[in-house]
């Protein structure tokens, strides 16, 4: 049975120092999988990542997940997802990513999740796809990046629709459901130009 939708999720690897953190995990697989969606992300079974992943399945969702060959011991690639992709490089796990999924949502994490973000959101402004990107603001982990983002519109180098690109929230019942009505290409229109 084809998924009701598809949200790529980006995340951490490690679950962070705040219990909030793997709570909003949590959350963000169970409202994936209540609502017969899939998850696509990283493909590991550390941290954030497995967190979303396990409580996907266990909500009844599906899970795809695409990790580098070079990563699988280090992430622990989770062979319980239901499509597990080992990929060469880290430039086809995240193309795959973005081209299977109808939208896009950060969750706290590190270097590699402001990436991820921030290259969906560099797609996006140029034209090479058209869809919703969220970042879930847990416990105000997100409040640094948002002033420094306002910073850079301030100093000239990013304009305000820029900014209107990536909607933001501190719930999931309130961001996941405008991810997921907003529209955008579908997973299947692919990207564009990349």
């Amino acid at each position: 049975m084809k998924p009701a939708f598809s949200l790529c999720v980006y995340c951490g690897s490690r679950p962070g120092k705040l219990d909030s953190f793997s709570r909003a995990a949590t959350a963000v697989g169970q409202w994936i999988g209540s609502r017969q969606g899939q998850l696509v992300y990283g493909g590991g079974s550390n941290g954030l990542m497995g967190t979303v992943a396990m409580a996907t399945k266990a909500a009844g969702g599906r899970v795809v997940g695409i990790i580098p060959h070079a990563l699988a011991e280090k992430e622990t690639a989770n062979t319980q997802c239901d499509e597990l992709h080992m990929v060469d490089t880290m430039h086809q796990r995240k193309f795959m990513m973005a081209e299977r999924a109808d939208s896009f949502l950060a969750l706290p994490g590190g270097i590699g999740t402001f990436e991820e973000l921030f290259e969906v959101w560099t797609w996006k402004q140029l034209g090479f796809h058209n869809k919703p990107i969220g970042l879930l603001n847990v416990d105000g982990y997100y409040d640094g990046l948002q002033s420094f983002m306002q910073n850079t519109v301030d100093q000239g180098f990013v304009s305000d629709w820029q900014m209107d690109f990536v909607l933001q929230s501190a719930s999931v019942e309130s961001l996941l459901p405008q991810l997921i009505e907003t529209g955008g290409l579908s997973a299947s229109d692919g990207l564009q130009g990349i």
